[in-house]
This record gives C-alpha cells, structure tokens and sequence, in this order.
C-alpha cells in the first residue's frame, strides 16, 4: 500500500469508528504521524483528499478538525466525479432518481404544506411561458427542487440534486423538430404532479413522479445529445 493510500485508510478509519467525532480536533501532526505511522507529507496528502470530500476541514490558526459530517454536504461533494459520468452512466443514475424523487414526491403529498402548492404553480405557469432552453432548465430544477425540499429529507434532496445537474447536461429542449412534442409532455408531467401533490394523494404524486422522469429517460435514449457544460460549470 502506498504511503499516502495508508495515511487516508487511516484517518478513514478513526473516523468512521468514532475514534475521532463530529466537529473533533485532530490530534498534533507528528503524534497523528507516529499514530498511523506515515510521514508529514503522506499525511497532509490524505487529508486533502478528505478535505475536498468535506470530512474535514482547515481552521486557521486553530488546526484540521473532522466537519459535521453532514450527509447532504457530504453527497453534494459527488458532483466532482459524478459530472464525468457519460450519457450510459447517466441513464443508470436517472433509474435511482426515479426511485428517490418518487419517494420524496409522496412525502412531499403527505406532508400536506399549503404553500408548496402556490410556490409550484407560480414555477409552472413560468415554465409551461417559455420556450427558451437554458430558462426551460432553471425552472426544471427549481420545480423538483422544491417537491425533494418539501419531501423533508436533505440527503435526498442533495443526491437527486447531483444526479439532476449531470443530466442537464444532456439537454433535451434544444430547437429541433421534436420540442414541441417534448415540451408539451414535459408541461403534462409536471401538471400530474402537481396535481397530485394538491390532492395530497402521496401514491399518486410518486406515480406520477416515476412516469415523468422514466420519461426523461425515454428522451435521452432516443435522442442521446452529446454533454454540455460550460467552462467553470460546476
């Protein structure tokens, strides 16, 4: 195992066995180093990789300390890897955000908050109004976005967040004969949303979540656009 492999499956496990908690000070550096027995330059090495994971983090003038370890943080670091993923690894990533947001589409039903529902339909009557790409994206998010919050679980929300931003990558309403057809599917599937959502019917807001975003998934298979990032997208 290499130097730095072994510093990072160290400080990985004190972590993980609570040796070191939540919020805790890492020890001084040279009893860490004897600890895990690797030298300084390892050491730092591993705790980089951490720190861009956001296990720990750097105090300055105070010293590195184990972050809160905030799951919904935590997932929103997978963005880094997960916006490499090609279009195969996305279509299998848009199967485990049908099932998530389903459920967090029901919760969101069942919970019942009265000003989701105006909050959605101001989104929608935006949406269903424009006709232009990068807007038709913003309001997309939003919408779901707003249903995965209300669903009250922010690991939920954080992952279908990092799964949704790499798919938009994929656009699908760009300008072309099929945006029409798409659009107004698209506008269909959100009102069944809705709707459900409205009726406070939680089985019927994760049917109609599944249907809508199986539809997605339909789209990109048949269109399969190439990616579409901007430099410093992230």
């Amino acid at each position: 195992m290499a130097a730095t492999d072994k510093a990072l499956a160290g400080l990985r496990q004190m972590i993980a066995s609570g040796a070191l908690g939540p919020g805790e000070k890492f020890p001084p550096e040279p009893e860490l180093c004897d600890h895990l027995g690797v030298s300084r330059s390892s050491l730092r090495e591993a705790a980089r990789s951490l720190a861009a994971l956001g296990v720990i983090e750097s105090r300055h003038g105070s010293g590195t300390y184990v972050s809160a370890l905030d799951p919904a943080e935590i997932i929103s670091r997978f963005s880094l890897s997960v916006e490499l993923i090609p279009l195969e690894g996305v279509l299998e990533l848009l199967e485990v955000r049908r099932v998530l947001e389903a459920h967090a589409t029901a919760a969101a039903a069942a919970r019942q908050d009265p000003l989701l529902e105006k909050q959605l339909t101001d989104i929608l009557n935006r949406l269903e109004a424009t006709t232009d790409a990068a807007e038709i994206q913003a309001l997309d998010a939003e919408f779901h976005d707003a249903i995965c919050t209300a669903g009250g679980n922010p690991t939920v929300t954080a992952l279908t967040g990092v799964i949704r931003g790499r798919g938009g990558h994929y656009r699908i309403f760009e300008p072309g004969a099929d945006f029409d057809a798409i659009k107004q599917t698209s506008d269909r599937g959100h009102r069944a949303i809705l709707a459900a959502i409205a009726h406070r019917d939680p089985a019927a807001a994760a049917t109609a979540a599944s249907a809508h975003i199986a539809q997605t998934e339909l789209w990109l298979r048949a269109l399969r656009p190439d990616p579409q990032v901007a430099l410093g997208e992230g």
